[in-house]
């Protein structure tokens, strides 16, 4: 039975089609008018995974109206050359980053770009350390320490044995959490651990557009039980972050705020620089050097993107 007008929430979004949660939780279609979808008449980051939703009877069927304010979105660069915003999912109550200790390596350029962007959208966020069965207890203690330092929550987990998964459920309950990985960190595996039907919730959303993997967004919301829902987006090889750039990138990183303004130059970009605040934090112990390292190496990248993206303007100008 399709459901009266009202609010719903989106857990799925098909091109031109939304699948959403009922009030009691039913699942149901609706398109979208198309002045919510604006002059290109297409979805995009119009209506997205964790929106509240207005719904009206149109001719045959519901169509979202309305889209209730966010309270937060969590973006990402969308891959291609041109610097492209895409929302993942919003209104969210955690990111949950999930990665490997081995098969592959964990990465601290992926995992802190995940971070660095939770922080900017001022959404919490927390590490899940997988595969711990391929390495030793101490290299697990050791890579999760230094997150831990940061005041970032961490689990270690071995989705296979169920190591750690209690403690990760959890953490989810009474939360709306988004779960990102890089390709190969073994989420899909970890999410059935936590929740032994998902895979059923999922083909239940995935079913209702018919659209299969034809979709203009990856991420699907399910509510196994009433005070839980994820948000499973597909393994991803990259990360490109959106909103965050090379100047105000040590502003994600929140333990060295304390640290930052007490350089000797106040242009100091903690590098080689002397008298530099952060360098000497890192060196006494008070900063992680994995992640100030890693610090480096993003904000060069992002220098590179930028530079990039400045001589693709001038061109186009030309």
């Amino acid at each position: 039975m399709t459901p009266a007008a009202g609010w719903a929430l989106v857990a799925r979004v098909d091109f031109g089609a939304c699948v959403l949660f009922a009030e009691d939780g039913t699942l149901f279609t609706a398109t979208v008018r198309g002045r919510v979808m604006g002059r290109k008449k297409a979805l995009g980051n119009a209506v997205v995974v964790g929106d509240l939703v207005r719904l009206e009877a149109g001719a045959d069927e519901l169509v979202v109206d309305q889209v209730e304010p966010r309270r937060n979105l969590f973006s990402r660069r969308a891959a291609g050359v041109q610097a492209i915003e895409q929302v993942v999912a919003t209104n969210l109550d955690q990111v949950v980053l999930v990665t490997s200790l081995a098969q592959p390596d964990f990465s601290p350029g992926f995992a802190d770009r995940v971070l660095a962007q939770a922080e900017h959208a001022g959404i919490p966020a927390r590490l899940v350390l997988n595969k711990t069965d391929l390495g030793s207890a101490d290299q697990a203690r050791a890579l999760l320490h230094e997150y831990e330092r940061a005041g970032v929550p961490c689990h270690a987990v071995c989705a296979p044995s169920g190591e750690g998964v209690e403690a990760l459920r959890h953490a989810l309950h009474g939360r709306r959490s988004l779960f990102v990985g890089h390709s190969g960190v073994g989420k899909s595996t970890l999410l059935n651990a936590v929740v032994p039907a998902l895979e059923l919730l999922v083909g239940l959303v995935n079913e209702k557009t018919g659209k299969g993997r034809h979709t203009t967004t990856a991420a699907v919301l399910v509510r196994p039980a009433p005070d839980l829902e994820l948000i499973d987006t597909p393994g991803v090889r990259a990360f490109g972050l959106w909103g965050v750039g090379s100047r105000d990138l040590e502003q994600a990183y929140v333990e060295f705020r304390r640290f930052l303004g007490q350089c000797r130059f106040t242009d100091c970009r903690h590098a080689a620089e002397p008298g530099c605040a952060l360098r000497q934090a890192v060196g006494a112990g008070d900063v992680s050097r994995l992640r100030f390292e890693s610090f480096l190496r993003l904000r060069e990248e992002l220098e590179v993107e930028e530079h990039q993206g400045e001589t693709r303007s001038r061109r186009g100008r030309g």
